[in-house]
């Protein structure tokens, strides 16, 4: 029976059981994190090859020696590796460091202090604005409030983010520079831009002409079924639509190999990496091309062995998304107490509560010791409108101590829910 047909009688009872329920979790001592996206000791242990697969000869390639000065755009063998991640050319990556954040923060903080091709550098402006598709990646809004944006909300589709609002914004406001995007598996929804979705991007009549496209493709290769949708090569598509250099797409192995020690990428125009190289070349001298040949060696230099590796980490993660999915439809859905995607690929499953409930729901799960991701923040700021999107992330956790999580979790829905309807 849906809760919403309960009687306040049926209510209460139900809320008096769940409580209870609640109570015995609360006595067990539980310390259950499930904050982030963070790949599991299991995941990392795949790439523990990566320690011992280097030889000193290894470390002199095309460029010279490895673990000298100079290649500041990355070693030849690392993007030719990787630029078909990013469906792009070799010689449109740039090798970044560990995490793709660090390109992405670069690129905002480089057009504040100096422009974009010549623009006005973005500090000099009275109001920078960015679009934000929603709910999204807290880190990615972290960087733009940082720098003192104001970002504006896009409520998304199955197809990716309201493409006649995004083209409304960006074609009349000179002071909108920039969107957010994750186009395959976005963080936290899981879903996967239409063909049509990323030809609309690419057409893009910006009024702003220093506007980019910050595509963040950190899930293009993390699928959790065979023959997965695959999005559109953006650059490509921005080419064909002469507009080639509306685009900086990002991409890193944090979650392919370590975390914490993987490499990044940045692919875009000649043009775009010829005016970063500007500045980049005054921040370092390079990056560390020791851990970018390092990758290259554990992978053997072919990208199919990189296609290889991730079939392991989906046999890895699969059964975690079906544990909370499971859960899920079982607990959730005949009470008619919720919505939730259900990802092919990424990292995250987006729930959405009753409206009104969704901090409830994240305090009650951290007394009784599971640690979410704060309610909220998946919106800029922090701040869901509607106070009922959380995101869930299976990925840490053994499949055991996950089912511990995900029974309180939903118990914890349960109550919130209740709790409203009582009152």
């Amino acid at each position: 029976m849906a809760l919403k047909d309960m009687n306040q009688a049926e209510l209460s009872a139900f809320l008096s059981e769940c409580k209870a329920a609640y109570a015995d979790y609360q006595a067990q001592d539980l310390k259950l994190d499930m904050s982030r996206g963070k790949p599991s000791p299991k995941q990392l242990d795949l790439s523990a090859g990566l320690l011992d697969c280097l030889k000193a000869e290894d470390l002199k390639g095309e460029n010279g020696d490895y673990r000298n000065y100079g290649v500041l755009d990355g070693i030849p063998e690392a993007k030719a590796l990787f630029a078909p991640m990013l469906g792009v050319e070799p010689d449109e990556v740039f090798m970044f460091g560990n995490a793709s954040l660090q390109a992405m923060y670069f690129a905002i903080s480089n057009a504040f202090s100096h422009g974009i091709m010549g623009s006005t550098p973005w500090s000099k402006l009275d109001k920078v604005k960015f679009l934000c598709p929603v709910p999204g990646y807290d880190r990615h809004f972290r960087i733009t409030e940082f720098f003192g944006v104001e970002m504006i909300n896009v409520p998304c589709t199955e197809d990716g983010p309201d493409m006649d609002m995004v083209e409304q914004y960006v074609g009349s406001d000179p002071a909108v520079k920039g969107i957010w995007c994750v186009p395959q598996y976005a963080n936290p929804s899981g879903i996967v831009y239409s063909d049509e979705t990323v030809k609309r991007f690419a057409n893009l009549k910006p009024a702003a002409k220093d506007f980019r496209i910050f595509w963040d493709n950190a899930y293009c290769i993390h699928h959790l079924v065979d023959n997965p949708k695959m999005i559109l090569p953006i650059l490509d598509e921005a080419k064909k639509a002469g507009n080639p250099d509306i685009v900086y797409e990002f991409a890193s192995t944090a979650k392919i190999t370590f975390a914490g020690a993987g490499v990044s990428m940045m692919a875009a125009s000649k043009a775009n990496l010829a005016d970063l190289s500007k500045a980049l070349g005054t921040f370092t001298i390079s990056f560390d091309k020791v851990n970018q040949m390092r990758h290259v060696k554990f992978f053997d230099g072919k990208y199919e062995n990189v296609l290889k590796h991730m079939e392991k980490q989906k046999a890895e993660m699969a059964p975690k998304f079906a544990c909370v999915l499971d859960t899920l439809n079982k607990e959730i859905r005949p009470l008619g107490i919720g919505e939730w995607t259900e990802p092919k690929g990424g990292y995250f499953v987006s729930f959405n509560a009753p409206n009104g409930t969704a901090k409830r729901i994240v305090q009650l799960c951290k007394e009784a010791g599971v640690v979410l991701t704060g309610a909220g923040a998946a919106f800029p700021y922090g701040k869901d409108p509607e106070d009922r999107n959380i995101r869930i992330a299976p990925s840490y956790p053994e499949v055991a101590e996950l089912q511990k999580a995900m029974d309180l979790f939903v118990l914890c829905v349960k109550i919130a829910a209740a709790e409203q309807l009582v009152k």
